[in-house]
C-alpha cells in the first residue's frame, strides 16, 4: 500500500467518523433540548421547590469554589 492509498483510506474514514459524530450531536441536541422542556415543565408546576433546588446547587457550588480558592491561598502563603 503506498501513500496515496493510505491518504485515500483515511479521507473515507474521515467522512464516516464526521457522519457519526453529526448524528450524535444531533441526538444530544434532541435530548437536551427533551430535558430543557421537562425542567421547564417542572418549574412551572413546582416553582418552590425548583427555587431550593436551584440555591442548593448555588450553595454547594460557592462552597466548592471557597475550599478550592482557600486551598490555593494556603499554598501561596508557604
Amino acid at each position: 500500500m503506498d501513500a496515496k492509498e493510505i491518504k485515500g483510506r483515511v479521507n473515507i474514514m474521515k467522512v464516516e467518523v464526521q457522519k457519526i459524530a453529526e448524528k450524535e450531536i444531533a441526538k444530544a441536541k434532541k435530548e437536551l433540548e427533551n430535558a430543557g422542556k421537562k425542567i421547564e415543565e417542572y418549574t412551572k408546576k413546582n416553582p418552590e421547590k425548583a427555587a431550593m433546588i436551584s440555591a442548593g446547587i448555588g450553595a454547594a457550588l460557592g462552597a466548592a469554589v471557597a475550599v478550592l480558592l482557600g486551598s490555593t491561598g494556603k499554598k501561596n502563603k508557604k
